[in-house]
């Protein structure tokens, strides 16, 4: 561990910080969350690596929650800012249109299947959580409805309707989130399974459910205004949809006229080793949830959707910032760039070769449950061997990954952990990382665990 840290996992009175840290203890709100884990003020950063104001260098898996695909100060990102202030861009225009913004939305849509080529696009304020509100505000603008279907799981934001919609606890009900008309149903996991089934049955068993709830009016709820899925859900613990439990989904959204939300969110934009998760998928939404990587690290939120909704009018959303034309002219640079370059295929190459050399550096550690991901969004859940849960599965051990997470800083690589009891060890590299990048956040994820 660096000289100047103590435990990363440990509250501030227990960090040895430089002033910076001290600084944004005393001034910043107990709302603040990674530097209560990742305790380094960054001074400089470029590609994959950050340096802090000691001087030490980290390999960057976190990447801003994945919303640096290309990483930092990359040169196409620097070189559509430079270009968009020579043409004395205006910063932000509300929703004024500007040749930068049609050269987003010509990237976007560009990017696209065909189905979405004669859709609309709603430019949010510049966070995903508003764009997920915008997003439910649509479907229940069009359907007249007003419940929506998510997900255990499930994360789609902090604000008070995004937070109705995740599935953790947590600040849930001290904030009175826990909204009636909002239900949650199982997310198939093969690991830890619901439906104490694991592998493809579990799957099997919450697209059976989901229907029934759907089709049976004895159910015990309405329809409702809209579904909303992550295809790989990040936060909750790297869990992916399985191909079969999307498509049943999918097929019964529709036979009941209900929209069908996916939120990327996070795996937008080439993460999971297609351009957009859902494709892997072989379902399309009706409505797509977009943010991070597409403003290639700088705020950009939208709302993409096939079909003009009925009832959506002028006015019907809003917000100051959805104009932010720097975010727009990087944003459509990393589009083009992401798409021109394969990185969704180099995610996909880079991301069987991390998830393959974890498996085989952790075989025979009880205290790894499982490696589970795609592409660039990768999770290791950690386990405590002698405490099973009511399905026999090892209990989630959020005490060692932090450990592990805390090691592996020490050793110069960033990473997250989430998941169920904070157990997961997550990684979210810039999709630019190579197999030299790939190797050292192996190496040190195996010292890391041995060492917790």
């Amino acid at each position: 561990m660096s000289e100047h840290h103590v435990n990363p996992s440990a509250g501030d009175d227990h960090l040895e910080v430089d002033p910076y840290l001290a600084s944004q203890a005393r001034r910043e709100t107990n709302a603040r969350s990674y530097p209560r884990r990742i305790p380094i003020a960054i001074a400089k950063a470029r590609g994959v690596e950050v340096t802090d104001t000691q001087g030490k260098t980290y390999l960057d898996c976190l990447a801003g929650a994945g919303a640096l695909p290309l990483g930092h100060n990359h040169p196409v990102a620097v070189e559509a800012i430079r270009r968009a202030l020579d043409e004395e861009v205006p910063f932000t225009t509300l929703d004024l249109t500007t040749p930068t913004k049609e050269r987003f939305v010509d990237e976007l849509f560009a990017s696209l299947p065909a189905s979405f080529q004669s859709g609309r696009i709603q430019f949010c304020g510049p966070s995903g959580a508003d764009a997920v509100e915008a997003s439910i505000k649509l479907a229940k603008t069009a359907t007249g409805r007003t419940g929506v279907v998510a997900f255990s799981g499930a994360y789609h934001g902090m604000t008070q309707g995004t937070l109705a919609l995740t599935s953790a606890r947590g600040s849930k009900a001290q904030l009175g989130a826990l909204q009636p008309d909002v239900h949650h149903l199982p997310f198939p996991m093969a690991y830890r399974c619901p439906f104490g089934l694991g592998g493809d049955a579990s799957g099997v068993a919450a697209s059976n459910l989901f229907a029934s709830m759907l089709s049976d009016d004895h159910a015990g709820f309405t329809l409702p205004a809209a579904v909303i899925m992550e295809p790989v859900q990040g936060e909750g613990g790297v869990h992916p949809a399985p191909q079969g439990f999307a498509r049943r989904v999918a097929m019964s959204t529709a036979a009941h006229g209900v929209p069908l939300i996916f939120d990327e969110v996070q795996t937008g934009l080439g993460r999971t080793g297609s351009l957009w998760a859902f494709e892997q998928l072989g379902v399309e939404p009706d409505i797509l949830v977009l943010s991070k990587a597409i403003g290639g690290g700088l705020p950009v939120a939208v709302v993409v959707y096939k079909d003009e909704p009925e009832g959506w009018g002028p006015g019907s959303h809003a917000g100051t910032f959805r104009g932010n034309q720097l975010g727009l002219a990087v944003g459509a640079a990393t589009i083009a760039f992401v798409r021109d370059n394969d990185l969704a295929g180099h995610a996909r190459v880079m991301g069987e070769r991390l998830m393959d050399g974890a498996t085989l550096a952790t075989k025979g550690i009880d205290q790894i449950g499982e490696v589970r991901g795609r592409g660039l969004m990768v999770g290791i859940e950690i386990v405590d061997p002698d405490h099973v849960d009511v399905n026999g599965v090892p209990s989630p051990d959020g005490t060692r990954a932090r450990r592990i997470q805390a090691e592996m800083l020490q050793r110069g690589v960033i990473c997250e952990v989430g998941g169920r009891g904070g157990a997961v060890v997550r990684f979210l590299p810039p999709l630019i990382i190579d197999a030299e990048g790939i190797d050292r956040v192996l190496t040190v994820f195996d010292d890391a665990v041995r060492a917790s």
